[in-house]
């Protein structure tokens, strides 16, 4: 069942029909667009140089040509002004009635343009009696008739007021935010430009970019819920990805001693202001390095990224200024939980933890090791205080099954995560390359499974095989471009720095 148009609507259809049925194009093919909006005052300024009169005889000379939304209108008898937003900003445009062909401007432009219409302008730059830099048409032509009014209540010089003020239609209706929230668009704009400077840096570095599959037969390289789908040719279950991990460490094995990707990753999981099942993730691999190396790589690449996003590397996130200057602070796992708890739980056995845990208000169940006790602690008690980019490093074995074990307490693994603002950015290890080790560690996650963790790893015998074949000392990393996009953007939810993050079905009537 159709949707019953407004009469707004109604009045843009009946506009196309108009312009249809009288010979007009009310969708052009092309406009040749010679400057944006923000490029037009430094051209006018360069032709007509701070005291410099314009020349009425050489008015015409800054001659440019635009496309974009009409945003406002003012008419004025035989003269209208409106502002056209493009995708740098706005300009004004000035239209007269006898630079028009006959009968254009009243019939056409007074009675079909509307606001939020594409329209292409050429003409000549000038500044009007009150200074406002303007362009004088000399041509207009609608590109683009808009059959439904944009949401926009009115405009200031400052900003648009009105329309999208809920969210989740700010989210679902991406198209319509991004059309009338510029300061949006910069956000994707930042995004583009902080993955930009992490492959600049990465590539400097020596590391080679490459492609992995998104299609697996078997998932692994972290602690997660796949999504599943079939291939019907092969008639075969298939997974998609939750981590790059075990392939690129394949590369590793194969002569490769640099290596990243930047790649969608998908994890069957619930929504949070932290959690989008399908996200970006980079993963970098490197041979004969460690994670401590890793650690002072990872300081040299994020203060790299937000010098380049802000000029230094300072970062404003709501309340907080965050430095990324090095050295970043570095405690281990068991040292943070027992600052912030009292609670020291390095060497006590699975029911001495979950004891601690029910103490601390945190729900346990049968199928929680002792590894996933202690993450959901430090999770409550720790992560959210830590502002400032701080390592925590040195998890327990059970927690990290792709982890080299620490050289110097079998106990715990070569690992670092970076918390900042709040969160986990970053995750890293020195990579376990031991194959009877790794076999060890898939059986215990296997286990895990069988009890009923379904965020426990599968056994993957290829990998296995792989590392039979010899590899290398390796540090590993993985980086939450989402995440990093939040703090660098100084956004509080992951869905304001994914374009089309993933939303409960519609509801319509």
């Amino acid at each position: 069942m159709s949707r019953e148009l407004t009469d707004q609507e109604v009045q843009r259809h009946q506009s196309r029909t108009w312009l249809l049925e009288n010979g007009f194009q009310p969708y052009g093919y092309a406009w040749d667009v010679t400057h944006q909006a923000t490029e037009i005052p430094a051209l006018f300024d360069a032709a007509y140089p701070e005291g410099t009169e314009e020349d009425p005889a050489e008015a015409r000379k800054v001659k440019v040509s635009v496309a974009g939304r009409m945003m406002t209108q003012r008419i004025m008898g035989k003269a209208a002004f409106f502002n056209l937003h493009d995708e740098t900003g706005k300009i004004q445009v000035y239209i007269r009635r006898d630079d028009l062909p006959e009968g254009y401007y009243n019939e056409v432009f007074k009675k079909r343009y509307d606001l939020g219409d594409i329209v292409g302008v050429s003409g000549f730059v000038f500044r009007t009696k009150t200074g406002e830099l303007s362009i004088h048409a000399e041509r207009l032509e609608l590109l683009t008739k808009t059959l439904r009014p944009l949401p926009i209540v009115k405009e200031t010089e400052e900003k648009s007021y009105g329309g999208l003020e809920d969210k989740e239609l700010r989210y679902r209706q991406r198209y319509a935010d991004l059309a009338i929230h510029p300061e949006v668009r910069e956000v994707f704009r930042k995004r583009s430009q902080l993955i930009s400077a992490m492959r600049r840096f990465l590539d400097a570095n020596g590391c080679l970019e490459v492609e992995t599959p998104a299609l697996q037969p078997i998932y692994g390289g972290a602690a997660a819920r796949p999504f599943t789908t079939h291939h019907n040719a092969l008639d075969m279950q298939l997974f998609m990805r939750i981590s790059d991990e075990l392939y690129l460490k394949r590369l590793i094995v194969g002569g490769y001693d640099r290596v990243y990707e930047i790649a969608k990753n998908f994890r069957n999981e619930g929504l949070s202001r932290f959690h989008n099942p399908e996200f970006t993730m980079m993963e970098v691999y490197v041979a004969y390095q460690d994670y401590q190396w890793m650690m002072d790589f990872v300081e040299q690449m994020i203060r790299y990224i937000a010098t380049e996003l802000h000029g230094k590397p300072e970062v404003k996130v709501g309340d907080h200024q965050i430095s990324f200057t090095e050295p970043f602070k570095r405690v281990t796992m068991f040292e943070a939980i027992a600052q912030k708890t009292g609670h020291n739980l390095y060497g006590k056995t699975r029911d001495e933890i979950a004891e601690v845990a029910k103490q601390l208000h945190i729900e346990v169940d049968a199928s929680m090791g002792s590894g996933k006790l202690i993450d959901e602690i430090f999770g409550a008690y720790v992560e959210h205080t830590l502002i400032q980019p701080t390592f925590i490093t040195d998890y327990p074995v059970e927690l990290s099954p792709l982890a080299k074990r620490h050289r110097n307490d079998p106990n715990l693994v070569e690992r670092f995560e970076l918390i900042c603002n709040g969160k986990e950015i970053c995750n890293a290890f020195s990579e376990l390359n031991d194959p009877i080790d790794q076999r060890e560690r898939f059986e215990s996650q296997t286990r895990l499974k069988s009890g009923g963790d379904d965020e426990a790893m599968m056994m993957d015998e290829d990998y296995l095989r792989a590392l039979e074949l010899g590899m290398p000392p390796t540090a590993g990393l993985g980086v939450g471009i989402d995440r990093l996009a939040m703090i660098m953007t100084n956004q509080d939810s992951i869905r304001d720095v994914i374009l089309f993050p993933l939303l409960r079905p519609e509801v319509t009537h």
